[in-house]
């Protein structure tokens, strides 16, 4: 009974893809799960694609859209691909305007490396 209930509020289109031999919802269930798992790799993919092509385009707070790159990095770094931080800073250099070209030079010309909310604070 619950199997049939399942599949009538399934659109067509994915139940066509379930074997006709399953006959009960929980194995039902489990090979839907199978044609939909999540991919790790694409997920890879879009979060490395959207941190790369971020651009401040001078709306809103700059230290939101450092922290937005910030959470973005995390997510990759939780896919367990290395990101470092030294990375994550000239990432946010070269997506930030013009009118921060100031700070970009001064991050150039120090020796040592700024932690994100010292970044941070020299973007505000």
């Amino acid at each position: 009974m619950r199997l049939m209930i399942i599949k009538r509020d399934i659109p067509e289109a994915f139940r066509g893809a379930i074997s006709e031999r399953i006959t009960s919802a929980k194995e039902f269930l489990a090979e839907m799960e199978k044609h939909f798992a999540k991919s790790d790799k694409a997920e890879t993919s879009t979060l490395l694609q959207s941190l790369i092509c971020m651009k401040y385009k001078g709306k809103g707070n700059v230290r939101e859209y450092i922290m937005e790159m910030s959470n973005i990095a995390s997510k990759i770094k939780a896919l367990k691909l290395e990101l470092s931080d030294d990375l994550l800073a000239h990432l946010v250099l070269i997506s930030l305007p013009a009118q921060f070209s100031q700070l970009e030079i001064s991050y150039n010309c120090q020796k040592d490396k700024w932690s994100l909310n010292e970044f941070i604070s020299y973007c505000v």
